[in-house]
């Protein structure tokens, strides 16, 4: 963002902070491409959105994954 001057705090290394962050995310954004296969592609949006801020909550990411299945009837939040 223009203008936005991201300060990281002293001990992360934001090389390390791009690397963990992909590979924590990359295999959802896998899984929300073949969900949107299934489904359409707001939901899963919503879908990964919902599994990858449970995750920043503190979640086990297949706990978050259940909890967020666990949302939706009918393939519908």
């Amino acid at each position: 963002m223009k203008g936005c001057n991201i300060v990281y705090p002293s001990y992360t290394n934001p090389h390390h902070l791009k690397q963990e962050t992909l590979s924590q995310v990359g295999p959802w954004v896998q899984y929300g491409l073949n969900e949107a296969q299934k489904t359409s592609v707001p939901h899963a949006m919503m879908e990964i959105a919902a599994i990858a801020y449970l995750m920043g909550k503190g979640y086990d990411p297949r706990m978050a994954h259940q909890i967020v299945e666990s949302w939706e009837v009918n393939e519908m939040f």
